[in-house]
C-alpha cells in the first residue's frame, strides 16, 4: 500500500540516519503505561533518539494534565526541534484547547522540519492548524496503540512510518472493496474511473471533524479530498455525523470523499438490516461527489500515513485507487 522505490540512498538527498522523536500527550491521560514503554523501546530499537515530554504521563481527571499542562506540552513539542512529534494517544481534550494553541510557533516548527503525527482526537489539532496556518501534518499512528502493541506492530504501518522518517513516502494505494454478493450494493454500478489533480487532502476522525463545523477551526478547501474514519460509532451515528457535514455544505464542496475504517461497533436486532453499507449507499444518493471506501486508515493496525493539507492527485481505475502527493520536502 505504501509507494516505495529502490534507489541509491547516497544519491536521493534524504537523511536516512536516526531521527529525533518527541513524545507528548495533548489529549487523554495515558492509561496503558506498559504499551507506552513498549512503544518507546521499539523506536529506540530502530535506532532513533526518543525524547519524552515531562508531562507525557501526567493526569488530571480524564486528561493528560489540566489545560495549562497540555498547552505547555504542545509548546515544548513545537520548540523541541524534533524530526517527529508523535502523540502518545488520542481520546479527548484538544477541542477545548483550540483557541489557545500556539499556531505561529507550530507552523514555524513544521516549516523547520518537525512532522506532527497522530490520529483520533488529534484531528482537531491538525485541522485547526491547517485552517489557521496552512501547515501540513500527518495522520498516522499513536505511540501506545500502534507501536506499543504486545505483538509486533503492523508491517505496512511500520513501512509507511519509515517512509516518513526517510522522506520517501509519495502516496498510498488500495483496492476498493468488492460488494458482497446478494447485497443491494452489488446491484449498483461501481465508482466510475476518474483522475483528479491538485486537490487538498484533509480530514481525519469523523466525530471530531463534525464537532468543528461552524467554528474557525474547520478548513474550507475548495475541491478537496476529504478522508474520514471512526471507532465505536454505530452506523446510525455515522450517518448522523455525515448528515451534519452534508447539510453544512462540506461534502458537496469536495472532489472526492474517502471512507477509511469504521470499527468496533455492535449491530442490534432492531437495526433490521441497517448497517454501514446502508449508510454508504445512502450517502452516494445524496451527493454527486465520488465516495470511495476501504481506505486503509483508522483505529486499525494496518494504516497508511496521510499528509493533512498536502496537494494530492487521486486516480481510480476499476477497483484500484491511488492517492499521490510526491515528495513534500
Amino acid at each position: 500500500m505504501s509507494d516505495q522505490h529502490d534507489h541509491d540512498h547516497a544519491q536521493c538527498g534524504h537523511h536516512h540516519g536516526p531521527k529525533h522523536i518527541y513524545i507528548f500527550s495533548p489529549s487523554s491521560a495515558v492509561r496503558d503505561k506498559a504499551a507506552f514503554k513498549r512503544g518507546i523501546a521499539r523506536l529506540k530499537a530502530l535506532g532513533h533518539r526518543v525524547e519524552v515530554d515531562s508531562a507525557a504521563l501526567a493526569g488530571h481527571m480524564r486528561f493528560a494534565g489540566d489545560d495549562e499542562t497540555r498547552l505547555a506540552a504542545i509548546a515544548r513539542a513545537a520548540a523541541s526541534g524534533a524530526d517527529i512529534a508523535l502523540i502518545s494517544r488520542g481520546g479527548y481534550g484538544l477541542t477545548r484547547l483550540l483557541p489557545r494553541l500556539p499556531y505561529k510557533a507550530l507552523a514555524k516548527a513544521v516549516e523547520k522540519g518537525t512532522e506532527f503525527v497522530g490520529l483520533s482526537d488529534f484531528t482537531a489539532f491538525q485541522n485547526a492548524l491547517l485552517a489557521k496556518t496552512g501547515a501540513i501534518t500527518w495522520s498516522g499512528p499513536a505511540l501506545g496503540a500502534d507501536l506499543g502493541t504486545e505483538e509486533e506492530p503492523d508491517d505496512i504501518m511500520l513501512a509507511c512510518l519509515d517512509d516518513l522518517f526517510t522522506g520517501h513516502g509519495e502516496g498510498a494505494g488500495w483496492e476498493l472493496p468488492r460488494p458482497r454478493k446478494g447485497s443491494a450494493a452489488a446491484a449498483l454500478p461501481g465508482v466510475a474511473p476518474f483522475d483528479l489533480k491538485k486537490a487538498q487532502l484533509w480530514g481525519g476522525n469523523l466525530a471530531v471533524l463534525a464537532s468543528l463545523v461552524g467554528t474557525p477551526y474547520l478548513p474550507n478547501p475548495k475541491g478537496g479530498v476529504l478522508f474520514l474514519e471512526d471507532v465505536n460509532e454505530h452506523p446510525y451515528r455515522i450517518e448522523r455525523l455525515l448528515t451534519q457535514l452534508l447539510h453544512a455544505g462540506v461534502l458537496d464542496r469536495q472532489k472526492a470523499i474517502l471512507l477509511g475504517q469504521f470499527t468496533d461497533y455492535r449491530l442490534t436486532p432492531h437495526d433490521k438490516g441497517f448497517k454501514f453499507d446502508t449508510v454508504v449507499q445512502w450517502l452516494r444518493t445524496q451527493t454527486k461527489v465520488p465516495v470511495l471506501t476501504g481506505l486503509p486508515f483508522g483505529h486499525v493496525a494496518t494504516k497508511v500515513l496521510l499528509p493533512v493539507g498536502a496537494s494530492v492527485s487521486l486516480s481510480v481505475d476499476e477497483r484500484d485507487a491511488l492517492l499521490f502527493w510526491g515528495h513534500l520536502r
